[in-house]
């Protein structure tokens, strides 16, 4: 199996899908396990020391006046751990949690945090082991990071709580940690603190949703160009030319891409035919404004999140000069912003997929498609109830994409008094994904049919090469009305596993 080894200077957006998505095992470079012990050895210098060091030997937030004794600091530790596993609400994806434990190990071998070594292999043997920790909805404010997700995935390391084991079962930890041979960590001044306090669940959440929207945007591109070809629009306003004069470069990759499926077909071109149209509709013509644009903002997303990747986050730091200072990196505003951003620009692709699929349906805006799409309209139905379903979808991203990170609740008896809320956002950006993948699902849906249903003229090459590849997945093409949901659940599969693209790149090559 594939191995991602973690040094001291951060991992890379592919390392992180590596071991959340695929299981790839996890490796401490020779540099990151002496960056750690060189770390400790200042911590374990100041623990020694009678003056109190916030996070070493006082209490935490709004109990951080109190000097803790030698004798109570490893049961400091473990009662912040266990104290702050307080989520609540549904289990969160194995793949986000797996997410957040890597990212955590990756700060804690930037040798910054005063970690030990052996607490940072035990990260390591947990993930390699493919036990995940249970880790609850809600429980994140995004300040002082992701606290009770990354509390829960330390009670763990402690062999307590509840875990995934390899085989999808939930058991105690603590089983799970025996019968993979691993030991139980004893925590001692600063880990735990160190263990809990990260914007690890927030950023692995937004890896994962760039990820995905590098491709949904591909297909958005795709499913396009299928409705301008059912709807008989022009491939005149996808001219490089045109996008050059506006030059935003995620404009100009949306209309590339579109222009690539288009070439050779038939159906472009007729805009003027027996009902003249000097222009096609917004949501035809301007595609290529409004995807490209919120290819803009993942692009300013992916910066943000390189920048996150090459951090190390902790209260307080280990700097090289052996001081221990406290200070605000923990906080989330970086990360929750773009969250946000995003679930504004996928609600917007969302939204106007949905608009050139409510055209494709409306005879009096078709160019001559039946109504609905229907095989015998008033006996049929067609894909009426199918834009509905997009449609509420549409909606719920809209209100998804209200920012999370526009709000604040004070905490910790007004210690912590401004927070980010970007566990929130990242929440509810997942959501919004999911739900886009569906959109465009049941564009590509009507846009394949009505395609179908214009006799007598080719597609383009790429289009037939979609539409064929998506028959085959069992996507079921135009005739009489059916049971609709296992058309449109096969249609989602075939977005969701990359079968859309991959069928358009087999005749345009790899699309921007």
């Amino acid at each position: 199996m594939h191995s991602v080894v973690v040094g001291t200077t951060g991992v890379t957006a592919h390392d992180v899908l590596a071991v959340a998505r695929a299981g790839a095992r996890v490796e401490l470079s020779e540099e990151a396990v002496a960056a750690l012990a060189a770390a400790r050895e200042i911590v374990d210098a100041l623990a020694a020391k009678p003056e109190p060091v916030y996070g070493v030997s006082t209490g935490f937030g709004a109990l951080a006046t109190r000097h803790i004794s030698p004798e109570l600091r490893a049961q400091l530790q473990r009662n912040i751990v266990r104290s702050h596993a307080a989520g609540m609400g549904p289990r969160v994806e194995r793949e986000v949690v797996r997410a957040l434990m890597f990212l955590r190990l990756k700060t804690v071998c930037s040798g910054h945090t005063g970690v030990r070594p052996e607490v940072a292999q035990t990260m390591a043997d947990v993930l390699n082991a493919q036990i995940t920790p249970v880790v609850h909805e809600y429980g994140s404010l995004g300040c002082s990071g992701d606290l009770a997700p990354l509390s829960h995935c330390a009670l763990a390391l402690m062999g307590e709580g509840d875990a995934e084991g390899p085989d999808g079962v939930v058991r105690p930890a603590g089983e799970l940690l025996r019968e993979a041979g691993i030991e139980p960590v004893e925590l001692r001044e600063k880990e735990g603190l160190a263990l809990l306090n990260g914007t690890d669940g927030m950023l692995g959440m937004l890896i994962m949703a760039l990820a995905d929207l590098d491709s949904l945007y591909k297909s958005a591109d795709i499913t396009a160009a299928l409705s301008l070809e059912g709807l008989l629009g022009t491939d005149k306003v996808l001219a490089p030319e045109l996008h050059a004069i506006r030059p935003h470069p995620g404009q100009a990759a949306s209309a590339a891409n579109m222009l690539a499926v288009l070439k050779g077909s038939q159906l472009t071109g007729h805009h003027m035919d027996d009902a003249p149209r000097v222009q096609d509709a917004y949501s035809v013509r301007c595609a290529p404004q409004v995807a490209g644009a919120g290819r803009d903002t993942l692009a300013h997303a992916r910066l943000v999140a390189e920048r996150e990747l090459a951090a190390a986050v902790d209260n307080p730091v280990v700097l090289p000069d052996g001081r221990v200072e406290s200070n605000g990196n923990f906080h989330g505003a970086p990360v929750a912003y773009v969250l946000d951003f995003l679930a504004i620009a996928v609600a917007d692709l969302g939204s106007i997929a949905e608009r050139r699929t409510d055209r494709l349906l409306d005879k009096n805006r078709s160019h001559g498609l039946p109504p609905f799409l229907a095989d015998d309209a008033g006996v049929d139905s067609g894909l009426m109830i199918a834009q509905y379903t997009q449609a509420a979808l549409v909606s719920e991203l809209k209100r998804l994409a209200v920012p999370a990170s526009a709000d604040s609740i004070p905490s910790s008896a007004m210690q912590e008094d401004h927070v980010s809320m970007g566990w929130s956002a990242a929440r509810k950006l997942r959501t919004a994904v999911d739900n886009l993948t569906r959109v465009i699902a049941v564009e590509l849906y009507a846009a394949a049919r009505a395609v179908e249903l214009r006799e007598g003229l080719e597609p383009a090459p790429a289009s037939r090469a979609v539409i064929e590849a998506a028959r085959a997945a069992g996507v079921g093409g135009p005739g009489p009305d059916r049971f609709l949901a296992p058309d449109l659940a096969a249609a989602d599969a075939f977005v969701r596993g990359g079968g859309l693209v991959a069928a358009a790149e087999t005749v345009t090559g790899p699309l921007r």
